[in-house]
Order: structure tokens, then sequence, then C-alpha cells
């Protein structure tokens, strides 16, 4: 099992490039971010785009990979996103993976003064928005009328550094979105059963897992596509066990070990930030990413 981190765009680059440094030294896979103009209880605070902050970080770093976790359709547009995603591919020598999701309702939502968008809306936009990425990713002209986007002789010359494109890591519970993961997808990426997070418990948590799972297995039986194929991604910190795993070796492995018997290939954990949700004991932090991987093959 992998062990990643996400570190959110909260830092003066300063401060932060200390942080991706760290996250490289300590071992992990990869180091994401969040893709968002703002978001929760960081909202009047400093937040920086991801797209800059992944640039800098990829020049600080060598084996990382790095990428979005995840990026939306809410403000991003698969035409200017593509160009900055293969530009980033090349500054960074090829070690980006995309995570994608539908977006929600947060601030994202309503920044660019549009009313949110129903549930319906989001999916369907999805839908449109993840074929046309990939097609952007690999074909060096494209041109494209939909319902919600269109490209006309979009150039995307030279292509990514990572053939035929870079990963998508793809954020989906839902039937509609499972088959984009089965059809697009590298990777699927989870946070669980969010109807669990504040009365559920970690066994019930792990069977939701296991049914998310499940489904995304009938999708791609659905398509012909080994579901082996794919690598499962948990984002930890929104199940309801929330930052216990965090509290000690011990309990990050045990939690670790779980979710590895369902499947999962990749765990993220959130940099510590204190007098947050994310906020974690960083001498324990740290020991989890450089004993636990070792403990989890």
């Amino acid at each position: 099992m992998r062990l990643s981190t996400v570190i959110l765009p909260i830092h003066r680059w300063a401060e932060g490039q200390k942080i991706w440094r760290r996250a490289e030294d300590l071992g992990f896979h990869a180091a994401y971010t969040y893709d968002h103009l703002s978001w929760r209880s960081f909202r009047d605070g400093p937040w920086f785009g991801a797209m800059p902050t992944l640039t800098a970080a990829a020049s600080v770093t060598q084996r990382m990979r790095l990428g979005t976790l995840v990026t939306s359709p809410n403000f991003r547009h698969p035409v200017t996103l593509a160009k900055e995603l293969i530009s980033l591919d090349d500054i960074s020598g090829g070690r980006i993976t995309l995570g994608i999701g539908a977006g929600g309702t947060g601030f994202d939502a309503t920044a660019l003064g549009q009313e949110p968008w129903t549930p319906r809306e989001r999916a369907d936009r999805f839908a449109e928005f993840v074929p046309l990425l990939d097609r952007l990713l690999t074909e060096g002209s494209v041109s494209y009328e939909g319902d919600h986007y269109s490209a006309h002789e979009a150039r995307n010359i030279p292509g990514c550094v990572q053939r035929p494109r870079l990963p998508f890591a793809v954020a989906a519970t839902g039937p509609r979105g499972l088959k984009l993961v089965a059809r697009h997808g590298q990777a699927w990426v989870t946070t669980g059963d969010p109807t669990l997070y504040e009365n559920g418990t970690p066994e019930q948590s792990v069977e939701a897992l296991r049914g998310q799972a499940g489904k995304l297995a009938d999708a791609c039986a659905a398509l012909g596509r080994d579901v082996s194929g794919i690598e499962k991604v948990l984002l930890t910190g929104f199940t309801p066990d929330r930052g216990r795993p965090l509290t000690s070796l011990d309990a990050f492995v045990d939690f670790a070990g779980r979710h590895q018997e369902l499947g999962f290939t990749e765990l993220v954990i959130h940099w510590p930030i204190p007098d947050s949700d994310f906020a974690a004991d960083e001498k324990v932090f740290e020991r989890i990413a450089l004993e636990a991987p070792a403990q989890l093959r």
C-alpha cells in the first residue's frame, strides 16, 4: 500500500516549499493539494492557487508524484485546464496525477457569480468534462460542441510527458461517476460515505466502502475492464474515524490494514495544520510516514 499526503495551499511559498521538500524526504509516494478557490473553515485565511503551487512544488522536488485532489468543473474549463496540465507535466518531468471530481455546492460553486448547479447538472457536466479533457490531453487538435463545453481547433502540442496522457484519479461514488472511472480512470478516489461522518461507526464506514468498491467492480465489468487495473485511493479524514488514525503509529497501521483488506492501494493523509480539523502531532505524523509503509507491504 502506498502512503501519500495532501498539503493545503495555505502557506506563503517561503514556508510552503519547506513542507513540500519535507514530504519528499519522508518518502511519501505523492503529495497532492486541493484545487479550490477557498475551502470551508479556511475561507477567511490565506489560500493559494493549486496550479502555481504544484508548479513551484515541482521545482523543489525530484521524485515524489504531485497532483490535485481534486479538480472540478466548478471553475475550470477543459481547454484551459488541459494547457495548464500539459505544462505542469512537462515542468515536473512527468510526475503529475490529475485528481478530478464533479464538484459540490461550496464556495467554488458561486465564486464566478453563478447559481450552484443541481446534482444532476453537476453530473451532466462531469460526464462531458472528463471525456473532452481526455481528448485534449491525447490529441494534437480538438474540436467539439457539447451541451456545456466546446473546443475549436484547440491545440495541445507536444502533449503530456506521460503517454498517452497523465493519469486521471477520478473521485466518484454514484453510478455515472463510477462509469467515468471505469472508462477513463487510472485510479478511483473516495472519501467514504459522507452520511456516516457525524454519527456512523468505523465498522459501518468499512462496509460502505466495501459497497462502493463493489459498485466500481460492477461498472468495470460492464465495460469489459478488469477492476484490478485501477488504483484505489482513500482520502482520509472524512470517515467516522476522523483524526484518530494519526494519534499513533499502531492506530494508523490498524486503520490502514482494514482498508488494505478492501483493496485500497493508496491512503492519503493530511499534512498537520494546528487548530484545524487536520491537527495532528507532527512527530507522530512523521513516524507514520517513515514506518507505516513497511508494515503494510
